[in-house]
């Protein structure tokens, strides 16, 4: 039990998947303990899907401030957008922290959420939905950078 104590405190996604193959194999093992394997399964499932929720939510606000800021007409707000990048960058990282497996699919993530963001974008900069990121690392990158680099033609490689 202390590699399963371990993974919970490297990488809770991990450790949520883990578990939950674990309570399915005891389903089918028909275990004695009165137990809703199954529900239990899912519900501890469900943690690790919520993490991956959170991921994408997060890079979803951050492309769609990115795209404000390259797009809107709008000075007034600028400041707050670009606070709110800097905090959905940190708040990233720190989801990042706990779930290190979440880094391998950050990629596919920023690619999924760069098209329904850009793509359910106000019309100031509805022609955002037809750019893509020049790269997807480069894209991730910037995405993910720190607060200091948060010019929109980082992400969308203007």
């Amino acid at each position: 039990m202390s590699g399963k104590v371990c993974l919970y405190e490297q990488d809770f996604v991990r450790w949520t998947e883990a578990q939950a193959a674990v309570l399915r194999r005891a389903a089918e093992t028909k275990s004695n303990l009165p137990l809703d394997w199954t529900n239990l399964a899912e519900e501890v499932e469900s943690l690790g899907r919520s993490q991956r929720r959170e991921l994408r939510s997060r890079l979803a606000t951050i492309i769609e401030h990115l795209l404000k800021l390259q797009y809107s007409p709008a000075t007034e707000p600028l400041i707050g957008w670009i606070e709110t990048i800097g905090r959905e960058r940190r708040e990233i990282e720190r989801l990042l922290e706990d779930s290190p497996s979440l880094r391998g699919e950050l990629e596919q993530a920023l690619a999924a959420e760069w098209q329904r963001t850009a793509s359910s974008s106000p019309k100031f900069y509805s022609n955002a939905a037809s750019l893509t990121p020049t790269q997807p690392s480069h894209a991730r990158r910037k995405a993910t950078a720190s607060s200091s680099c948060w010019a929109p033609g980082f992400l969308i490689g203007l």
